[in-house]
């Protein structure tokens, strides 16, 4: 069965997202033809369409890769995310209605639950699709109220950026560090439906300052 374009450009934002492919690893065109069995040209355009996600760069004479990761970029990539977060939350707190309650305390549902059974097992790597998508849900449905369409295209853009660098750092992703993040994900939710926005602000920056 043929590949679509679409599809490649999928699979690869996922890997680079997901860190599968580490970050400041070289994209080689060539090696990427095989895995997908297509030209090289449809690689290639593949690769300029995920230069402006950020998650790839370009170097003349050297090629693709993608972006690298650096204690400065997570840094930068970070505040900005909770720039966003916080605007986010705090207008879909004040514009939410019942809908929206609904659909925040089922996509944190299903976080948690994920969250509670992965702690548990000492290889994260074939449970971080999972977890990535369940993640990015929560947090993006904690801002689907906001009425800012620009607003969540932006957040979207950052979080791939921000899952980018803190995946590819190294880190422990053991049983603390899922037991800390299902209370952080739980002190946020719990703000949010209690339309606490001071609150919310404040759980949203716990969970997010071990980026800082």
């Amino acid at each position: 069965m043929k590949i679509e374009t679409a599809d490649i450009y999928d699979d690869l934002h996922r890997k680079l997202m997901t860190a599968v492919i580490k970050p400041g690893e070289r994209l080689k065109p060539a090696d990427l033809q095989g895995l997908y069995g297509v030209s090289a040209n449809t690689v290639r355009d593949v690769l300029m369409r995920l230069l402006p996600t950020g998650l790839v760069e370009f170097e003349e004479q050297r090629g693709f890769r993608a972006s690298p990761s650096s204690s400065e970029r997570r840094s930068d990539v970070t505040r900005f995310r909770i720039l966003l977060e916080h605007e986010g939350a705090e207008l879909s707190i004040r514009l939410g209605g019942l809908e929206w309650e609904a659909s925040l305390s089922a996509a944190h549902h299903k976080l948690s639950h994920i969250e509670s059974q992965i702690a548990h097992v000492t290889d994260v790597s074939p449970y971080m699709d999972v977890w990535s998508d369940a993640e990015i849900g929560f947090h993006t449905t904690l801002i689907a109220a906001c009425g800012s369409p620009i607003l969540m295209e932006t957040y979207a853009r950052i979080y791939t950026l921000f899952r980018q660098q803190v995946v590819g750092a190294e880190r422990d992703f053991g049983a603390n560090y899922f037991e800390a993040i299902i209370r952080e994900h739980k002190a946020i939710v719990d703000a949010a439906l209690a339309r606490d926005v001071n609150r919310c602000k404040a759980a949203i920056v716990d969970h997010l300052a071990r980026s800082l």
